[in-house]
């Protein structure tokens, strides 16, 4: 088969084009509504007005308050936030230092965490995961300690899709009074984020991962929850979350939201299907390949595997020639030669988790797309082999 005379992206877990409409929504705060927000004449006034409208229509499809929204730079930033701030806020109360959260979070939280324990003090629980990458909710109530301050479980992982059970492990905390918070970054615009049926606190989003610009997020704070700002200076959001407001990011931020949540019924389906053929393509045309992630809990649009005797980076570099964008994992960290640590916590042979693809759709793709997929990798896997000394060995 010819290379496509498009490019075929599958990297919607990286980022997504922002949608055209967002692009309108977003424009003439760019233009003529240029004020800053904090400025008391009209323009002022005015782009103050369009923070609040997006405000509340995220507010609406998170079922919270208004006030419970703060906007940030990025997931990153809201998850820093949430863990450092609630972290700092309880440890400033006396509340303890015990954090728990699991081996296979985004490095927002675990690199995060890892701070804290290296110099500031805290100690950290890591839970493990089974095979699935699946956290298992009686983990989470015995390591609770009497001075567990926070609890952090990422509602889907970035890498290979796995849903977790974070309503679960919601009530777990609440039970404890214990504060607990989701990074649920891959789950915006695709799964059910009602605050009160999830049980969370706190609840990070980011823009550009459901058609929406790249630079701005969501971090959702429940009232009452402690939190010590992290980022200082004026007294935007709520005193919360100093800087002044990226007004165009924010309005695109929730018209993305609200438009991915206004057709997710119908998208969800499509994709899952996209999603299905893909991975039964994969699995029946190559050799010793695993789907890595949980085979039905996972996300509509997330196909991950480990291909064995050869390396993720070959397989992406081959299909960049032939014009497929796809990743070995996190987009953080996809320049990294270490494998995955959430491939390592599943249980998988670091040699296999070195052989990782990640495939994630998104709504511009078709059965054409997956069907040139299965069409070329096959090919791509059998020469990186042939070439592999491990593969030789092997046989």
């Amino acid at each position: 088969m010819e290379k496509p005379k498009k490019v075929i992206y599958l990297d919607h877990a990286a980022t997504t084009a922002v949608d055209p409409r967002v692009m309108e929504a977003m424009l003439p705060y760019w233009t003529e509504r240029y004020g800053n927000a904090s400025s008391i004449y009209s323009l002022g006034r005015e782009a103050a007005r369009a923070m609040e409208e997006a405000r509340k229509t995220v507010a609406d499809i998170l079922n919270c308050e208004p006030k419970e929204i703060i906007f940030t730079s990025c997931g990153s930033e809201s998850d820093n936030l949430a863990v450092r701030g609630v972290a700092f806020a309880q440890q400033h109360r006396g509340k303890g230092n015990h954090i728990i959260t699991s081996s296979i979070e985004h490095h927002a939280i675990g690199h995060t965490c890892e701070q804290l324990e290296k110099y500031f003090g805290f100690e950290v629980t890591y839970l493990p995961v089974d095979k699935y990458a699946m956290v298992d909710p009686e983990d989470v109530r015995r390591a609770i300690r009497d001075d567990t301050v926070l609890i952090s479980v990422m509602a889907a992982n970035n890498e290979v899709g796995t849903i977790q059970p974070i309503a679960e492990i919601g009530k777990i905390a609440h039970e404890h009074g214990i504060p607990f918070h989701t990074d649920a970054v891959q789950a915006g615009g695709t799964l059910p984020l009602n605050v009160d049926e999830l049980h969370v606190d706190l609840l990070s989003l980011s823009a550009h991962k459901f058609y929406g610009p790249k630079g701005v997020g969501v971090l959702y704070v429940r009232k009452g929850t402690p939190l010590l700002p992290i980022q200082t200076g004026g007294g935007h959001e709520r005193q919360r979350r100093a800087g002044t407001e990226n007004v165009a990011g924010i309005v695109g931020l929730a018209t993305a939201l609200k438009l991915a949540y206004d057709h997710a019924e119908e998208n969800n389906a499509r994709i899952t299907a996209l999603r299905e053929r893909l991975i039964q393509g994969v699995l029946e045309r190559i050799p010793e390949v695993q789907l890595t992630g949980h085979p039905t809990q996972r996300l509509p649009n997330n196909a991950s595997f480990a291909f064995k005797y050869i390396e993720g980076e070959s397989i992406l570099l081959n299909l960049d020639m032939l014009g497929i964008c796809a990743s070995s994992g996190s987009a953080c960290t996809s320049a990294s030669l270490e494998p995955s640590h959430v491939l390592l916590a599943m249980g998988i042979p670091a040699e296999e988790a070195h052989g990782s693809l990640r495939l994630t759709l998104g709504n511009e793709n078709t059965e054409e797309d997956v069907d040139y997929v299965l069409e070329v990798l096959p090919g791509i896997v059998e020469k990186l082999r042939m070439m592999s000394p491990l593969y030789q060995g092997a046989r």
